[in-house]
């Protein structure tokens, strides 16, 4: 007999992604009670009541602030993010970004919307655009903090647009570093690379650590007339360091995909709506990336790209299997183990994996596992959610 699951969708997310859902197993939609799952984009889900029914949350792109993530790791509850899914869609327009500060194209489209008419336009355009006179990118260095799928991206782009391009990244990971041109150079500081560019592209998530990083004082470091670039998360840009900067010209432009009050209509602000991830492909990637997630997660108990859970993926060898969110404490396996050897269950395989604080566990056995054994596991100090999963018949 199948199971049927129930995701309730807070955004409008692509159709591309949600056709994913077989719709005989799935019922999809804004208005669904008790889900399994929740989808979202951008809605702030932190003063939303989440139901107990959900099992995992999807968010369609990759930033996971708008979700309560550490009352999920309470619950057990998994939180699906689309890692690199919108990275071409930033890098692109990161490009674009690049050139708008190099050729100073904002300021002249505003010089030519301001002129009228009439005898001795060309003139008045051949006299004006002496002001706009920029620079190519080619022979000159981009900067670019943090080195993940999008930072990668955008130091291969800066490379084959001729630049000179240095990165930083402290956790850099195996995986990114070869993706990386051979031809970036290393930093050691944000400092260096501020110094160092003049453009500077910010990549990194808005975690304690990195809020407010470009203070005063890296602003400071940087080489004079700045090109700054953040498509990343605004508030790991201290927008007051970015005013004082404009004044001792330290920064020629700020250009960021998160306008605010501070610094909308500040003549060296080019401010975009949040348009980094906003192409029909991007949106496209992230819904099915994530659909894809959330449906593994549901049917088969395994775990790719979580926040807050470890990867943990285990093809099935026996009918049925039991999954375990978990502190990530000792002799927890030994007490799952011995829980079910209590009920006379053979271990078929198992899997167990941590991941900070949190740790997950999957367990395979040969005979249906009896609903005191799922209870027992549950009662573990330790274990916070328990599903039992057997293969559709």
């Amino acid at each position: 007999m199948k199971r049927n699951y129930r995701i309730l969708v807070l955004n409008q997310i692509s159709a591309v992604g949600l056709r994913r859902f077989p719709q005989d197993v799935y019922q999809v939609g804004k208005d669904i009670a008790e889900p399994d799952a929740i989808l979202v984009r951008s809605a702030d889900m932190h003063s939303m009541d989440i139901p107990a029914s959900v099992k995992a949350i999807g968010r369609a792109g990759a930033g996971t602030n708008n979700i309560p993530v550490k009352a999920m790791n309470a619950r057990g509850v998994p939180v699906f993010n689309a890692p690199g899914a919108n990275a071409n869609a930033v890098k692109e327009l990161v490009i674009a970004g690049l050139l708008m500060g190099a050729r100073n194209l904002v300021p002249a489209m505003r010089f030519v919307a301001g002129l009228q008419g009439g005898d001795g336009l060309d003139a008045r355009v051949e006299d004006g655009k002496k002001q706009f006179a920029g620079m190519e990118l080619a022979g000159h260095t981009l900067g670019v903090i943090g080195l993940g799928k999008i930072g990668s991206l955008v130091a291969d782009a800066g490379i084959k647009l001729g630049m000179q391009v240095i990165g930083y990244d402290p956790h850099i990971t195996v995986e990114a570093a070869w993706t990386l041109p051979s031809q970036v150079k290393r930093a050691h500081s944000i400092a260096e690379v501020l110094h160092a560019s003049h453009f500077v592209s910010l990549h990194v998530p808005l975690v304690p650590e990195t809020r407010g990083i470009i203070d005063a004082a890296a602003l400071d470091a940087a080489r004079q007339g700045l090109v700054l670039l953040n498509f990343a998360r605004d508030a790991i840009v201290d927008e007051q360091a970015v005013l004082h900067a404009f004044e001792t010209r330290k920064l020629k432009y700020y250009i960021t995909d998160f306008p605010t009050a501070a610094l909308l209509h500040h003549p060296c602000v080019v401010a975009l709506p949040h348009l980094g991830a906003s192409t029909r492909e991007a949106e496209e990637n992230c819904a099915v990336m994530v659909v894809d997630q959330v449906r593994e997660y549901l049917e088969d108990g395994c775990i790719r790209n979580a926040v807050n859970f470890p990867d943990v993926v285990m093809a099935r060898e026996a009918p049925y299997r039991v999954a375990i969110a978990n502190a990530n404490v000792p002799n927890m396996v030994g007490q799952i183990s011995t829980a079910m050897a209590r009920a006379g269950l053979n271990i078929h395989n198992m899997v167990n994996k941590s991941k900070g604080e949190m740790a997950y566990t999957l367990v395979d056995v040969d005979s249906p596992v009896p609903d005191q054994v799922v209870q027992d596991i549950a009662r573990i100090d330790g274990v916070l959610s328990v599903r039992y999963i057997p293969v559709e018949q």
